[in-house]
């Protein structure tokens, strides 16, 4: 009968309850009582904290120019740093074939030639890139003279090179600048672009063609837009080779997709005398609603569009600001939703005017020229933007009148044909690369050291600064006072559960549920286990109801005697939280970027509270939660040990690979469109992620039916980290992986026992 008062009592103690309050908050902390969903605040707090973050990148550029205005050689100079980056993040990283000069496609009923115009010839090639990817396209060569310029003309996605030079229809006659260009006297190469046809790609990726190549790229560290690029550069080589630098001049020129192609190759090659861009330029701070095959990881850091104008110069630059592609993508079918505006008159004359301020100290950047066609929505390709990069690509040489159409003079080509070779070429380039990756890896991570876990320990700090730097993304901001709020949400005969929210950043807080186990005694610190749900969960899932994937492990561990917190993670609410992915990676960040100083404020105050054991602070997560588990404990340190439960796998592959084994279980197939992060295949694999935890406790929870890999795979990647701890560290018993017949689930048995043991409290 008087348990019950010498219960509050000690709960009053250790403040667990306050006497008369309304709301029942934790002791040291402030009553929670704001409104609504916690979760849903939570997401929309750091969306408006990145579309902050996006704003502010503008001004933030300028610390990493340093731009010399003394000549246009020293100008070149002071860029070539910047030029650099740009080519990293655009994955311009293969080596170009030496041998440039195109082929004509030509078989015993078909002619190469294709069609004839108005003072020149229209034949089919293709001509080496890189790695066994070729360009593909028309060639148009003047007729009886030789070429006054040697031009690159690049259509837009939804184009064909056929219906740029007037072949075939879809493009108005005063919009086919190809020819135009021809006929006043140029040799023009049109490349042939990946289109956005959706799927099925390859029989089952239902999404666009450019989404679908980009996927495997970008965990590769490469890019579609990269490899395009190097298409154009390739021809540039050619060009080049056969005297184009020193006898012709070469210029670039495209519309939408082509004028995105254009601005970046001319940003890239010097050799590029002039370069016209129709329907792309603008501001780009709305990067994360286009297609996402134009995510490019850090763009924003460093490049806006007038960033890549000032690296064009001095050589001119001719933009149009014209009607662009208008396209949506539902995201329907598994790709990421998008859309394609016309940019707006005034967006493109501030970037033109922020561009010229960038060059502004330059001689020559009158060769910066905008022309608006109409008012800014008109056709693209006009008689004044034609004029102007004429006369930049070729001085003296006139545009000449439009002539009549070209006439075909066989068959025309299969565009679906030739673009499904351009598809097969990039992606068996890409599998090429996922199949050397582990080379890649491993002399990546040479310089640790194995002399000793101290030793290690201390080899690895720079591994881990590259991972939050390079790969995860890192915020400068320093850390707000947590300004911790609570209430009281559960009540149970062991334990009692509180709502928590913590300050992170402004418009960033974490938030999560705190089980306090009721037999604390009296100045006793315990261990913590911070246990992480997966996608679309939230903290209530791992504490009630018995989930099938979850099943109460929160609430079982805390009627184990441990102090368990269960964080609110970004990965709910389908597109809300992707497009998080989708505006971080503009800013070089992930989601991680903000999930990470999340988990570090959690750790931080955890360790504050009276009860608790700093020293003893673990993380177990599931499914997405076990992604978590390998990306969060290698930067807060401050987690003794890390549980990576159903989802450990060979990782790279798991999101890159298209064909083979791992292939069927790809997330290149799926829905998942913030799952891929740049570069990982160079870097960081699952078992280099779990060699950051190292020397730390690591276990593997593993359910033989788990969709998620096969087991074959998962024991391959596993095998690595068993022999770093065991062979290479002599502490193979911190590293253990638990399987079990069952599906992607929580089993709560072996890693239950690794919890008590590196935790170093007693079983029940």
């Amino acid at each position: 009968m008087n348990r019950l008062p010498r219960l509050v009592t000690l709960l009053l103690w250790i403040g667990l309850v306050r006497a008369a309050d309304p709301v029942v908050p934790l002791a040291g902390t402030q009553p929670l009582t704001v409104p609504g969903d916690l979760a849903s605040n939570l997401v929309a707090g750091v969306d408006r904290f990145l579309l902050r973050k996006i704003e502010e990148s503008v001004a933030l550029r300028a610390r990493y120019w340093h731009r010399d205005f003394t000549s246009a050689d020293a100008y070149n100079r002071s860029v070539e740093t910047n030029r650099q980056r740009l080519a990293r993040i655009l994955g311009v990283r293969d080596a170009r074939s030496a041998v440039t000069t195109p082929e004509l496609l030509a078989t015993v009923d078909q002619p190469a030639r294709v069609g004839q115009g108005a003072g020149y010839d229209i034949d089919v090639v293709r001509w080496p890139a890189f790695g066994g990817v070729h360009g593909e396209g028309l060639l148009l060569t003047p007729t009886g003279r030789a070429p006054v310029a040697d031009l690159i003309a690049i259509p837009d996605a939804e184009q064909t090179p056929e219906q740029l030079c007037g072949l075939a229809p879809g493009i108005p006659v005063e919009s086919q600048f190809a020819r135009r260009l021809a006929e006043s006297g140029c040799r023009v190469l049109i490349p042939t672009i990946i289109d956005r046809t959706m799927g099925p790609h390859l029989g089952r990726a239902r999404l666009t063609a450019r989404e679908f190549l980009y996927r495997s790229a970008f965990e590769l560290g490469r890019h579609l837009i990269g490899y395009e690029v190097q298409k154009v550069l390739a021809a540039v080589d050619w060009y080049a080779a056969s005297g184009g630098t020193a006898r012709r001049p070469v210029g670039v020129i495209g519309w939408g997709e082509g004028g995105l192609l254009a601005l970046y190759a001319g940003a890239l090659d010097t050799r590029i005398g002039a370069v016209a861009v129709s329907g792309y330029f603008e501001d780009r701070n709305h990067v994360w609603e286009e297609p996402i095959d134009r995510n490019v990881f850090g763009l924003l850091e460093q490049f806006g569009d007038a960033e890549l104008a000032s690296l064009v110069a001095p050589r001119p630059l001719i933009l149009e600001a014209a009607r662009g592609p208008e396209i949506t993508v539902s995201g329907q079918g598994g790709g990421a939703p998008a859309r394609l505006l016309t940019p707006r008159r005034a967006t493109v004359e501030q970037e033109v005017q922020r561009a010229r301020q960038l060059m502004a100290g330059l001689p020559g950047t009158a060769a910066l020229e905008l022309i608006v066609s109409g008012d800014g929505t008109g056709p693209f390709g006009t008689e004044r933007a034609l004029q102007a990069f004429l006369r930049a690509a070729a001085p003296g040489a006139p545009l000449a009148a439009g002539g009549a159409a070209p006439r075909a003079t066989r068959a025309p080509v299969d565009p679906a044909g030739r673009q499904l070779r351009q598809l097969q070429e990039i992606d068996h380039h890409s599998q090429r690369l996922l199949a050397e990756s582990p080379e890649v890896r491993r002399e990546f991570m040479k310089r640790l050291d194995f002399k000793s876990p101290e030793a290690y320990a201390r080899s690895s700090e720079d591994y881990r600064r590259y991972f939050s730097e390079e790969v995860v993304g890192h915020f400068d901001d320093p850390l707000l006072p947590p300004n911790v709020h609570s209430r009281q949400a559960y009540e149970t005969e062991k334990w009692i559960g509180y709502e928590v929210t913590l300050d992170v950043f402004p418009e960033v807080m974490a938030y999560g549920l705190l089980l306090v186990p009721r037999d604390l005694k009296p100045g006793e610190r315990r261990p913590v286990v911070v246990c992480q749900h997966g996608l679309e969960g939230r903290p209530q899932n791992i504490v009630t109801g018995n989930h099938e994937a979850y099943h109460d492990f929160a609430a079982r561990l805390a009627d184990r005697g441990f102090i368990t917190f269960a964080p609110q993670n970004l990965y709910i609410f389908t597109d809300r939280f992707r497009t998080l992915q989708r505006k971080s990676n503009a800013l070089k960040k992930t989601l991680f970027s903000t999930i990470v100083p999340q988990h570090q404020q959690i750790v931080d105050w955890l360790g504050t509270l009276p009860f608790v054991d700093s020293g003893r602070i673990a993380f177990y997560g599931l499914s997405y939660g076990g992604k978590s588990a390998m990306r969060i404990p290698p930067l807060v340190t401050k987690y003794v040990l890390s549980i990576c439960s159903a989802d450990f796998n060979e990782w790279v592959g798991k999101n890159a690979a298209t064909a083979g084994t791992m292939g069927r279980y790809s997330y290149v197939w799926g829905g998942e469109y913030e799952i891929f992060e740049f570069d990982l295949g160079s870097t960081f694999n699952y078992a280099e992620m779990a060699a950051l935890i190292a020397p730390r406790p690591f276990m593997v929870e593993r359910g033989h039916f788990d969709g998620v890999a096969p087991d074959e795979s998962v024991a391959w990647e596993f095998g690595k980290v068993k022999f770093l701890y065991a062979a290479r560290l002599g502490l193979g018993d911190r590293c253990e992986m638990e399987t079990f017949v069952g599906p992607h689930t929580i089993n709560g048995k072996g890693t239950f026992d690794f919890l008590h043991r590196h935790l170093r409290w007693p079983q029940p």
